[in-house]
C-alpha cells in the first residue's frame, strides 16, 4: 500500500511538473513573440523614417519627381537601409508617387463641388473605356454610370446627375442600406460602394489589375479641399498615360514609359523636367496633352516598409505629404494615413 501511495504521489508530481514546464514554455514563447512584434514595429518605423528623410533630401535637390530619382530606385534604397543595422532581421522599402494615379476627388470642380470638372470627366471616360475594352469586361459596365454616380457621391447636393447617377435613395434600397457621402472620399475602398463600380472593374479581373490600382483619394492641395487632379507624367503607369493620349495614339504609352527609363553607362539619358518632354518620344511629336492634366512633380507618396524577423513579418503602409513648415521654413513629411499588418 505504501509503495502504491508513493507511486501515485510521484506520478502526480511528475504530471504537475510537466504541466508547469508546458506553461512556462508557452509563456516564454508568447513573451518572445511579443518582443519580436515590438522589435518589428520599431523596424518598420525606422524604414518609414528613412523613406521620409530620402523624400526630404530629394525635395531640396530637385523640383521634379520621377522614376529616375533615388526614392524610386530599389538599389539605392537598399544601400540606404544598410546604414540602419539590426542584429537580426531585415527591412525592405518601396516608395511610390500617389500623383502618378488618378485623383478620384478631382472629378468635381472646387470649391463649390456642385459641377463636374469637365477635363477630369473626359479623362475618366477615356480611362474607363480603355480598362473595360482591354479586360473584356461585361457590357453592362457603363462608364457614364460610374462617372455620374461618383460625381453624386462627391457633390454636396441630392440632385441625381444625368439618367444614371445615384444619391442616397438608391443606396437606401440595398441589402445593407447606407447613405451617399456627399463629400470627398477619405478611403479608396469607398469607391467600391458607389453605383456602377462593380467588383469586376474595381478589383483584379482575369489576372489584370482593377481601377483601384490606378486611383487615389489623396492630392488635396489646401485646407479648402481643393484637388488639382494633375497626373505626374514622370511616374504614371502606362494605362494612365494611355488615357491621357488621343485615341489613335494610346499604343505609344509604353514607348513613353520606356523613354523615361532609358540609360547609358548607368545614367538616365533624358531630362524629364519639362511637362512636354513626351514630344521627344518617337511618334509623339504632334501629340498635345492638356497642360491642366499633367505635371512633373508631386508631394504625395506611398511608403511601404516591410520588416522581417525570424518567422515573423510586419508591413507598415503610410501615405505622406511633403510640405514646408510655416515656422521653420524647412521641408517635412506629414503622415496622412498609416496602417500596420
Amino acid at each position: 500500500m505504501a509503495i502504491l501511495v508513493t507511486i501515485a504521489v510521484i506520478t502526480l508530481l511528475i504530471t504537475i511538473a510537466l504541466e508547469l514546464n508546458r506553461k512556462s514554455r508557452s509563456v516564454i514563447a508568447s513573451t518572445a513573440a511579443i518582443m519580436d512584434q515590438y522589435t518589428l514595429s520599431h523596424m518598420t518605423s525606422s524604414g518609414l523614417n528613412a523613406a521620409i528623410a530620402l523624400l526630404i533630401k530629394d525635395k531640396l535637390e530637385s523640383e521634379t519627381d520621377s522614376i529616375q530619382e533615388d526614392w524610386a530606385d530599389p538599389d539605392k534604397i537598399a544601400f540606404l537601409l544598410e546604414d540602419i543595422p539590426f542584429e537580426d532581421g531585415e527591412i525592405k522599402l518601396k516608395i511610390s508617387d500617389e500623383l502618378g494615379k488618378i485623383q478620384v476627388n478631382a472629378l468635381v470642380a472646387y470649391p463649390d463641388r456642385s459641377e463636374f470638372s469637365e477635363i477630369q470627366k473626359n479623362f475618366w471616360d477615356h480611362f474607363l473605356r480603355l480598362i473595360i475594352f482591354e479586360r473584356e469586361l461585361p457590357e453592362e459596365i457603363d462608364p457614364s454610370c460610374i462617372i455620374n454616380s461618383v460625381k453624386d457621391w462627391l457633390d454636396f447636393d441630392d440632385e441625381i446627375t444625368g439618367l444614371s447617377g445615384a444619391e442616397s435613395e438608391y443606396y437606401h434600397d440595398s441589402d445593407t442600406p447606407y447613405s451617399c457621402r456627399n463629400a470627398p472620399l477619405s478611403n479608396l475602398n469607398q469607391l467600391a460602394m458607389i453605383k456602377g463600380v462593380s467588383p469586376e472593374i474595381f478589383y483584379n479581373y482575369n489576372g489584370m489589375p482593377g481601377i483601384s490600382e490606378y486611383m487615389t483619394v489623396y492630392g488635396m492641395t489646401n485646407p479648402d479641399s481643393t484637388y488639382a487632379g494633375k497626373i505626374n507624367i514622370n511616374t504614371a503607369d502606362a494605362h494612365v498615360i494611355a488615357a491621357l493620349l488621343p485615341d489613335d495614339s494610346r499604343h505609344l504609352s509604353s514607348d513613353i514609359c520606356e523613354y523615361r527609363q532609358e540609360m547609358s553607362d548607368l545614367k538616365f539619358l533624358y531630362d524629364l523636367s519639362s511637362n512636354i518632354w513626351y514630344k521627344n518620344v518617337p511618334g509623339c511629336e504632334n501629340i498635345e496633352i492638356d497642360s491642366n492634366l499633367i505635371t512633373t512633380s508631386s508631394d504625395f507618396f506611398q511608403i511601404v516598409s516591410v520588416a522581417k524577423l525570424r518567422e515573423m513579418e510586419m508591413i507598415t503602409t503610410a501615405i505622406v505629404q511633403r510640405l514646408k513648415d510655416n515656422e521653420s521654413g524647412k521641408w517635412k513629411c506629414k503622415i496622412l494615413s498609416r496602417q500596420t499588418e
